[in-house]
């Protein structure tokens, strides 16, 4: 019934550097990209949003005269 003995500091560090990489493979997603990259996300994020909005009902202002 002797579990493994586990050493919490060597835990954390690994824990950490796990996290860390992590935390940097997120980054070279988001930033590690060429210029042609980023444009093309950009225009394909504005061609989403403008189709999103597009479809969007405007609803008309209360009126205020009616008191």
């Amino acid at each position: 019934m002797a579990a493994d003995v586990v050493n919490l500091r060597q835990y954390k560090k690994t824990k950490a550097r796990a996290e860390k990489d992590r935390t940097a493979e997120q980054n070279r997603i988001l930033f590690g990209r060429t210029k042609a990259e980023k444009e093309l996300t950009r225009a394909e994020r504005e061609k989403a949003e403008k189709t999103l909005d597009q479809g969007k009902l405007e609803r008309p202002a209360p009126d205020d005269s009616k008191s």
